[in-house]
């Protein structure tokens, strides 16, 4: 907590044969940490690390071999408020060990490069990989950094988090709008859209699903790719040091994390920065 900030710690994994994937994880590169419970916890990225679980079925979404209990006066439908699931995981890297750790998640976890993007905003440039599992169930996206361009936000955050970490979680949901709407109501910020942007969107996304004078409201992102539209928008960081931020996700048939998305959000990033500054 004082060395990195507030943020994700332990990334945990289920796996078809834990002993297996702790061999494998070692063989690439992974120490092992320590164990919970008699499960193995191996290193990751930075100071996070990679609880391996058993592919035990899943109970309303949570582990099973316990109980869960929900808070008093919450329900089930209030405690997710239209999120279904995680949809990937952002990891900011240090510059030039972007390519290192797409091989270590291939090694160690069977995980294969999914897309890569380079995004250059004025005389800062980031770098990214895709790695996802065979099932498309664990998704992390890598970025880094291009250590031959001016630093920039990602540099910002390797500096406040110490190091590599979870950028962002990004939370599916299959109605964007009014999730968002309802976290602003609960006190969510997020980053802000320019109008511009609406401007020119009915040009550059024709027949779009969703009206635009709706997104504009809710300042939601959009893109398109070969398999159909995406829908997002980021938060700004709630902790004191700016470390973990959030996204809402909604995928209309899209599969893909296009440039534009890539470079949505750190443009977005770069204005919310600067504003601060």
């Amino acid at each position: 907590m004082e060395q990195h900030g507030d943020g994700i710690a332990d990334v945990a994994l289920t796996c078809d044969d834990v002993t297996a994937t702790a061999a494998a994880a070692v063989a690439a590169g992974a120490t092992v940490t320590h164990s919970v419970q008699g499960l193995p916890v191996v290193s990751g990225f930075g100071d996070v690390v990679h609880t391996l679980l058993p592919a035990d079925p899943l109970v309303n979404g949570l582990p099973g071999g316990r109980s869960w209990v929900l808070t008093p006066g919450v329900t089930a439908e209030s405690a997710t408020g239209r999120i279904t699931g995680l949809d990937h995981i952002a990891v900011c890297l240090e510059g030039g060990t972007l390519e290192k750790y797409a091989d270590f998640y291939r090694e160690a976890f069977g995980m294969f490069r999914y897309s890569s993007e380079y995004v250059a905003v004025g005389d800062q440039a980031m770098d990214s990989i895709v790695v996802r599992s065979d099932s498309g169930s664990v998704i992390f996206t890598l970025v880094a950094p291009d250590p031959g361009k001016q630093p920039g936000q990602l540099d910002n955050y390797l500096e406040r988090n110490g190091g590599a970490g979870v950028q962002h979680l990004a939370f599916l949901t299959g109605e964007i709008i009014p999730a968002v709407h309802e976290r602003r109501e609960r006190g969510v910020v997020f980053l802000d859209t320019p109008d511009s942007y609406y401007d020119m969107l009915g040009e550059r996304l024709p027949g779009l699903r969703v009206e635009i004078e709706e997104l504009r409201e809710a300042k939601v992102l959009a893109d398109r790719d070969e398999w159909g539209d995406l829908l997002q928008l980021f938060t700004r960081s709630p902790y004191p040091r700016n470390t973990l931020f959030f996204e809402l996700i909604q995928r209309n048939g899209s599969r893909g994390f296009g440039s534009a998305n890539i470079r949505a959000l750190y443009e977005a990033v770069e204005r919310d920065r600067l504003t601060a500054g």
